[in-house]
């Protein structure tokens, strides 16, 4: 992890500024290791702090090695008031973004004078790109979430509920070294199939029904995120349409993603491919966006994104068509982004599932 201590220093370097907090969970543990639920990070140009409380005390000082740990125990905000004491800090930039406005009282109450500089993005820019390390474990995710969706197409049948299914791929996913799921997975099925974010509910799975699994793995702090629509028994002209439509968009946005592109110009191969054929009103979300170690993450392939597609970020593609009182099908993969392509990290099938 010394390395990326190393990024935040130079931007710290590059805008002439004196220290940043780090007070963000997630960004804590990119740029530390540190797994724990309790602590902050105060980084100088030359040097780094890392204060928890006595409960993690002996976790940072294993995980965070980059770091000077100090015990706040008393208090994290006393304890960064006297690193601003020691360091004869003017200012202390913060993340904007993740500080309440009672923490931002506090923390200004025990640093007195020390001028408080909101930030934004600054750790959130470095985690676009994905290390090699960060890559493997978003493949082994991948990995998990492939195998459990092997398994769930043994079990899937009608009579079993929404939460019943979803459940069971919670336990997959587990028994196969993942954390927990990556998210609230949906299982929407029948009508509900036409809901973008229908988290699963009692409704039971019933013959000639279309079923959108959408779930992911968590694993060593690190997301998936797959989507696979079946149906149970056989398709209808329609369902066979509306599939057939978006899974052609998502595999014409694979083939063209590229280091260079746009999340703007990404987002126009699905959707001007579900456009054409007449279904562009019922693709209201965007197409794809980043995972690491939130499920949700920059960049975003967008009808507005301006992002720059880079070597090594890794993003969703994931069209759907949604129509209401009928049901929708989505399909989607994760990718990372290289040079003169992308490489597919999801590899179920996802050819139309006929499950009788």
């Amino acid at each position: 992890m010394g390395y990326r201590l190393q990024l935040v220093q130079q931007k710290i370097q590059e805008t002439q500024t004196e220290a940043l907090l780090i007070h963000s969970a997630t960004n804590r543990r990119y740029v530390s290791g540190f797994t724990g639920s309790s602590g902050v990070v105060v980084v100088l140009p030359q040097k780094a702090y890392f204060i928890t409380d006595f409960r993690y005390l002996e976790q940072a000082k294993e995980q965070a090695p980059s770091f000077e740990l100090v015990d706040g125990s008393s208090g994290l905000w006393q304890a960064v008031a006297q690193i601003c004491q020691e360091n004869r800090l003017n200012s202390l930039n913060f993340e904007a973004d993740f500080l309440t406005f009672s923490q931002h009282a506090a923390l200004q109450k025990a640093i007195g004078n020390v001028t408080l500089d909101p930030i934004s993005g600054w750790i959130e820019k470095l985690r676009y790109i994905k290390d090699a390390n960060e890559l493997a474990l978003i493949r082994q995710a991948a990995s998990i979430a492939d195998q459990a969706f092997e398994g769930i197409l043994q079990v899937m049948r009608p009579g079993l509920s929404e939460r019943e299914i979803s459940l069971r791929l919670e336990m997959m996913m587990r028994e196969m070294g993942a954390t927990s799921s990556s998210f609230d997975m949906i299982v929407a099925s029948g009508v509900r199939s036409a809901l973008p974010h229908g988290v699963a509910s009692e409704k039971i799975l019933e013959k000639g029904d279309l079923v959108t699994l959408d779930f992911g793995a968590l694993y060593e702090g690190y997301c998936s995120d797959i989507t696979r629509t079946v149906v149970l028994g056989e398709p209808n002209s329609q369902q066979k349409e509306i599939y057939d439509i978006v899974l052609e968009a998502g595999k014409r946005t694979i083939s063209a993603l590229r280091a260079g592109m746009t999340g703007k110009e990404a987002d126009a191969c699905a959707r001007d491919y579900i456009s054409e054929h007449g279904y562009g009103e019922a693709f209201g979300h965007s197409t794809g966006h980043g995972i690491g170690l939130e499920i949700h993450e920059n960049p975003r392939l967008s009808k507005t994104s301006e992002d720059v597609l880079e070597k090594d970020m890794v993003v969703t593609v994931e069209p759907g068509i949604y129509l209401p009182g009928f049901g929708g099908v989505r399909i989607e993969d994760d990718v990372r982004i290289t040079e003169n392509g992308c490489e597919v990290l999801t590899h179920s099938p996802k050819e139309l599932i006929s499950l009788d």
